[in-house]
Protein backbone atom coordinates (compact mmCIF):
# COMPACT_ATOMS: atom_id res chain seq x y z
CA UNK A 1 0.00 0.00 0.00
CA UNK A 2 1.54 3.49 -0.86
CA UNK A 3 1.77 5.99 1.84
CA UNK A 4 -0.93 8.14 2.90
CA UNK A 5 -0.81 11.55 2.70
CA UNK A 6 -2.95 13.82 4.71
CA UNK A 7 -4.35 17.26 3.27
CA UNK A 8 -5.87 19.81 5.50
CA UNK A 9 -8.19 22.49 3.17
CA UNK A 10 -9.55 25.02 5.00
CA UNK A 11 -13.06 26.02 3.58
CA UNK A 12 -12.63 30.10 2.83
CA UNK A 13 -16.07 30.01 3.56
CA UNK A 14 -15.54 29.63 7.55
CA UNK A 15 -12.64 33.05 7.29
CA UNK A 16 -13.71 36.45 7.97
CA UNK A 17 -15.12 37.46 4.51
CA UNK A 18 -14.79 41.02 5.48
CA UNK A 19 -10.82 40.27 5.94
CA UNK A 20 -10.18 37.19 3.09
CA UNK A 21 -6.64 38.77 2.58
CA UNK A 22 -6.03 38.76 6.46
CA UNK A 23 -7.34 35.59 6.88
CA UNK A 24 -5.51 34.11 4.23
CA UNK A 25 -2.05 34.71 5.68
CA UNK A 26 -3.27 33.71 9.43
CA UNK A 27 -4.03 29.71 7.46
CA UNK A 28 -0.54 29.97 5.69
CA UNK A 29 1.34 31.08 9.00
CA UNK A 30 -0.49 28.44 11.10
CA UNK A 31 1.22 26.18 8.11
CA UNK A 32 -1.43 25.43 5.64
CA UNK A 33 -0.74 25.54 2.00
CA UNK A 34 -4.19 24.22 0.32
CA UNK A 35 -7.27 26.46 0.33
CA UNK A 36 -11.10 24.72 -0.51
CA UNK A 37 -13.11 27.18 -2.29
CA UNK A 38 -16.34 27.02 -2.58
CA UNK A 39 -17.51 28.27 -5.94
CA UNK A 40 -21.63 28.19 -5.48
CA UNK A 41 -24.65 29.70 -8.41
CA UNK A 42 -27.42 30.01 -5.40
CA UNK A 43 -29.02 27.36 -8.02
CA UNK A 44 -28.23 24.31 -7.28
CA UNK A 45 -27.04 25.29 -4.04
CA UNK A 46 -29.02 27.57 -1.81
CA UNK A 47 -25.55 29.97 -1.07
CA UNK A 48 -24.01 32.41 -2.51
CA UNK A 49 -21.07 33.49 -0.61
CA UNK A 50 -17.91 34.10 -3.16
CA UNK A 51 -17.76 35.26 -6.16
CA UNK A 52 -15.40 34.39 -9.52
CA UNK A 53 -14.04 38.10 -8.84
CA UNK A 54 -12.47 37.28 -5.51
CA UNK A 55 -11.54 33.81 -6.66
CA UNK A 56 -9.56 36.30 -8.73
CA UNK A 57 -8.55 39.04 -6.15
CA UNK A 58 -7.41 36.22 -3.93
CA UNK A 59 -5.46 34.42 -6.28
CA UNK A 60 -3.07 37.80 -6.41
CA UNK A 61 -2.96 37.70 -2.82
CA UNK A 62 -1.49 33.98 -2.14
CA UNK A 63 0.30 31.05 -3.31
CA UNK A 64 -1.68 28.29 -1.74
CA UNK A 65 -3.21 25.87 -3.83
CA UNK A 66 -6.46 26.34 -4.82
CA UNK A 67 -9.02 23.74 -4.54
CA UNK A 68 -12.22 24.86 -5.95
CA UNK A 69 -15.59 23.10 -5.55
CA UNK A 70 -17.93 24.06 -8.46
CA UNK A 71 -21.88 24.02 -7.11
CA UNK A 72 -23.46 25.10 -10.40
CA UNK A 73 -26.01 23.89 -12.62
CA UNK A 74 -24.01 25.56 -15.59
CA UNK A 75 -20.47 23.55 -14.66
CA UNK A 76 -18.18 24.34 -17.79
CA UNK A 77 -19.22 27.72 -17.32
CA UNK A 78 -16.90 27.99 -13.79
CA UNK A 79 -14.46 25.36 -14.97
CA UNK A 80 -13.42 27.80 -17.72
CA UNK A 81 -13.60 31.02 -15.61
CA UNK A 82 -11.32 28.86 -12.54
CA UNK A 83 -8.83 27.46 -15.52
CA UNK A 84 -8.10 31.35 -16.44
CA UNK A 85 -7.43 32.56 -12.72
CA UNK A 86 -5.09 29.97 -12.26
CA UNK A 87 -6.54 26.81 -9.88
CA UNK A 88 -4.89 24.47 -9.25
CA UNK A 89 -7.20 21.96 -8.63
CA UNK A 90 -11.55 21.74 -9.84
CA UNK A 91 -14.12 19.36 -8.64
CA UNK A 92 -17.71 19.41 -9.87
CA UNK A 93 -21.29 17.65 -9.45
CA UNK A 94 -22.06 14.50 -11.34
CA UNK A 95 -25.53 15.04 -10.27
CA UNK A 96 -25.45 18.54 -12.62
CA UNK A 97 -23.14 17.21 -15.46
CA UNK A 98 -24.16 15.45 -18.73
CA UNK A 99 -20.73 15.76 -20.26
CA UNK A 100 -18.63 14.19 -16.90
CA UNK A 101 -15.98 13.25 -19.41
CA UNK A 102 -15.96 16.58 -21.44
CA UNK A 103 -15.46 18.26 -18.20
CA UNK A 104 -12.17 15.95 -16.66
CA UNK A 105 -10.66 16.29 -19.99
CA UNK A 106 -11.30 20.27 -20.78
CA UNK A 107 -9.63 20.62 -16.48
CA UNK A 108 -6.90 17.83 -17.33
CA UNK A 109 -5.59 19.44 -20.73
CA UNK A 110 -4.91 22.57 -18.67
CA UNK A 111 -2.79 20.99 -16.29
CA UNK A 112 -5.20 21.09 -13.26
CA UNK A 113 -6.10 18.39 -10.95
CA UNK A 114 -9.66 16.97 -11.91
CA UNK A 115 -12.33 15.80 -8.92
CA UNK A 116 -15.73 14.52 -9.64
CA UNK A 117 -17.95 15.41 -6.44
CA UNK A 118 -20.71 13.20 -4.99
CA UNK A 119 -24.09 14.54 -2.66
CA UNK A 120 -24.36 12.08 0.22
CA UNK A 121 -26.96 9.60 -1.15
CA UNK A 122 -25.36 9.76 -5.03
CA UNK A 123 -24.68 6.31 -5.28
CA UNK A 124 -20.70 4.94 -5.98
CA UNK A 125 -21.54 2.87 -9.11
CA UNK A 126 -21.98 6.65 -11.10
CA UNK A 127 -18.57 6.53 -10.97
CA UNK A 128 -18.07 3.00 -12.83
CA UNK A 129 -16.20 4.59 -16.01
CA UNK A 130 -14.76 7.65 -15.12
CA UNK A 131 -12.94 6.87 -11.76
CA UNK A 132 -9.58 6.24 -13.31
CA UNK A 133 -9.41 9.72 -15.03
CA UNK A 134 -10.22 11.11 -11.40
CA UNK A 135 -7.09 12.75 -9.32
CA UNK A 136 -9.65 12.72 -6.15
CA UNK A 137 -13.49 12.52 -6.17
CA UNK A 138 -15.18 14.42 -3.70
CA UNK A 139 -17.57 13.29 -1.01
CA UNK A 140 -19.85 15.78 0.42
CA UNK A 141 -21.30 14.30 4.34
CA UNK A 142 -23.61 17.06 4.42
CA UNK A 143 -25.89 18.47 1.80
CA UNK A 144 -24.48 21.31 -0.04
CA UNK A 145 -25.18 24.88 0.74
CA UNK A 146 -26.52 23.60 4.35
CA UNK A 147 -23.60 24.48 6.30
CA UNK A 148 -24.67 27.16 7.73
CA UNK A 149 -27.67 25.08 9.48
CA UNK A 150 -25.89 24.18 12.34
CA UNK A 151 -28.97 21.61 13.41
CA UNK A 152 -27.54 19.60 10.37
CA UNK A 153 -25.58 16.50 10.92
CA UNK A 154 -23.06 14.60 8.95
CA UNK A 155 -24.69 11.70 7.32
CA UNK A 156 -24.55 8.86 9.23
CA UNK A 157 -23.21 6.24 6.46
CA UNK A 158 -20.19 8.95 5.91
CA UNK A 159 -17.67 6.56 6.96
CA UNK A 160 -18.79 3.53 5.25
CA UNK A 161 -18.97 5.80 2.13
CA UNK A 162 -15.59 6.50 2.78
CA UNK A 163 -14.50 3.01 2.94
CA UNK A 164 -16.67 1.81 0.15
CA UNK A 165 -14.43 3.79 -2.55
CA UNK A 166 -11.40 3.21 -0.48
CA UNK A 167 -11.68 -0.28 -1.27
CA UNK A 168 -13.02 0.14 -4.87
CA UNK A 169 -10.01 2.39 -5.78
CA UNK A 170 -7.02 -0.33 -4.09
CA UNK A 171 -8.90 -3.43 -5.87
CA UNK A 172 -8.55 -1.03 -9.34
CA UNK A 173 -4.56 -0.29 -8.38
CA UNK A 174 -5.31 3.53 -8.66
CA UNK A 175 -3.99 6.77 -6.86
CA UNK A 176 -7.48 8.83 -6.83
CA UNK A 177 -7.83 10.16 -3.80
CA UNK A 178 -10.80 11.02 -1.18
CA UNK A 179 -11.48 14.23 -0.53
CA UNK A 180 -14.57 14.68 2.41
CA UNK A 181 -16.18 17.99 3.29
CA UNK A 182 -19.23 18.57 5.59
CA UNK A 183 -19.05 18.78 9.16
CA UNK A 184 -15.45 17.29 9.12
CA UNK A 185 -15.16 17.40 12.94
CA UNK A 186 -12.14 17.03 15.55
CA UNK A 187 -14.14 13.99 16.44
CA UNK A 188 -15.09 12.46 13.02
CA UNK A 189 -11.79 12.79 11.68
CA UNK A 190 -10.00 9.96 13.01
CA UNK A 191 -13.19 7.52 11.54
CA UNK A 192 -12.94 9.17 8.06
CA UNK A 193 -9.04 9.20 7.66
CA UNK A 194 -9.57 5.71 8.98
CA UNK A 195 -11.94 4.77 6.36
CA UNK A 196 -9.61 6.01 3.41
CA UNK A 197 -10.13 10.10 3.76
CA UNK A 198 -7.04 11.78 2.12
CA UNK A 199 -8.08 15.54 1.91
CA UNK A 200 -9.98 17.11 5.04
CA UNK A 201 -12.01 20.39 4.23
CA UNK A 202 -11.89 21.98 7.64
CA UNK A 203 -14.75 24.22 8.29
CA UNK A 204 -16.01 25.57 11.96
CA UNK A 205 -16.23 21.82 13.22
CA UNK A 206 -12.31 21.71 13.23
CA UNK A 207 -10.03 24.32 12.13
CA UNK A 208 -12.06 27.25 12.43
CA UNK A 209 -13.58 25.78 15.66
CA UNK A 210 -14.43 29.03 17.72
CA UNK A 211 -12.55 29.84 20.99
CA UNK A 212 -9.24 28.48 19.81
CA UNK A 213 -6.28 29.81 17.33
CA UNK A 214 -6.14 28.61 14.00
CA UNK A 215 -2.56 27.13 15.20
CA UNK A 216 -4.20 25.16 18.39
CA UNK A 217 -6.91 24.04 16.50
CA UNK A 218 -4.18 22.98 13.55
CA UNK A 219 -1.94 21.47 16.61
CA UNK A 220 -5.64 19.36 17.28
CA UNK A 221 -6.41 17.91 13.68
CA UNK A 222 -2.82 16.63 13.28
CA UNK A 223 -3.56 14.65 15.93
CA UNK A 224 -6.82 13.31 15.34
CA UNK A 225 -5.57 12.72 12.00
CA UNK A 226 -2.37 10.58 13.70
CA UNK A 227 -5.51 8.75 15.46
CA UNK A 228 -6.87 8.14 12.31
CA UNK A 229 -3.55 6.91 10.31
CA UNK A 230 -1.97 4.66 13.24
CA UNK A 231 1.05 3.85 11.66
CA UNK A 232 0.05 3.64 8.26
CA UNK A 233 1.22 7.13 6.99
CA UNK A 234 2.32 10.58 7.71
CA UNK A 235 0.55 14.08 7.61
CA UNK A 236 1.25 15.78 5.09
CA UNK A 237 0.42 19.38 2.98
CA UNK A 238 0.07 18.21 -1.10
CA UNK A 239 -2.82 18.29 -2.35
CA UNK A 240 -2.11 16.12 -5.43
Amino acid sequence: MHERKITIAPSIMCADLCNLEKSVKELEQAGVDTLHIDLIDGYFSPSMPLGIDTVKQLRKATEMNFDVHIMAKENEFFIQEMIKIGVQHISFHQESSTHIDRHIQLIKKHGIGVGVALNPATPLSVLDYCLPECDTVLLMLINPGFATDKNEKQVSYAAKKVGDLYRLIQQLKLHTRIEVDGRVSFESIPDLVRAGAEILVAGSTSLFRPGHSLTENKTLMDRYILAGLGEEGIVHGELL
